[in-house]
């Protein structure tokens, strides 16, 4: 049996373009966390949300994060008793970034020391909301394994991706490697 899958869209939540709405919509394992408000995030309740969304999957889950919920992975795993199989981190993005959103100022300052289980960041080589420096510096910090995936922008629904099939792939063998 297959691990739990906790989908963490970023900011304004995943539209029906977005490659995380895809994976969802194809497999049955795959559950969207639900914070309070994707348009005005406040870290707290985001932290709380995941909390409760880890506790309710049953099994240690897998998390497969976009853009901001990639800063509230690391924010929450500081915080938390509980341990996620592993969690799949794209497109992390720089909060000291110019483009960073200020309505997600309560993101900022995420730890930058290793997350306590498996990870791995897929970065593209021209998101304007984090850099390949960047997201070397947070594969670094947190002990995460980093897939360079080409120039894909922000790797989001305005990048045209669809279903994502690189990305899928690169999921299962995350998966399959985190024992999920």
């Amino acid at each position: 049996m297959q691990a739990p899958v906790i989908v963490l869209p970023g900011i304004g939540g995943s539209g029906i373009e977005h490659w995380q709405t895809h994976w969802e919509a194809q497999d049955p394992s795959m559950k969207r966390f639900a914070p309070a408000s994707w348009d005005e995030p406040e870290l707290e309740q985001w932290i709380v949300a995941l909390d409760e969304a880890v506790a309710e999957a049953g099994a240690p889950p897998l998390l497969v994060a976009h853009s901001l919920a990639c800063l509230l992975v690391a924010h929450w795993a500081e915080r938390t008793a509980q341990k996620p199989r592993g969690a799949f981190l794209v497109s992390v993005p720089d909060a000291d970034g110019e483009v960073f959103p200020p309505q997600a100022a309560s993101f900022r300052d995420p730890p930058m020391h290793p997350l306590g289980f498996p990870a791995l960041i897929v970065a593209s080589t021209d998101d304007p909301y984090g850099t390949l420096d960047h997201a070397t510096s947070c594969a670094i910090a947190w002990s995460a394994g980093l897939v360079v995936a080409g120039a894909l922008g922000h790797i989001n629904g305005a990048s045209r991706l669809g279903h994502w099939p690189q990305g899928m792939a690169l999921f299962s063998a995350f998966r399959s490697g985190a024992g999920g």
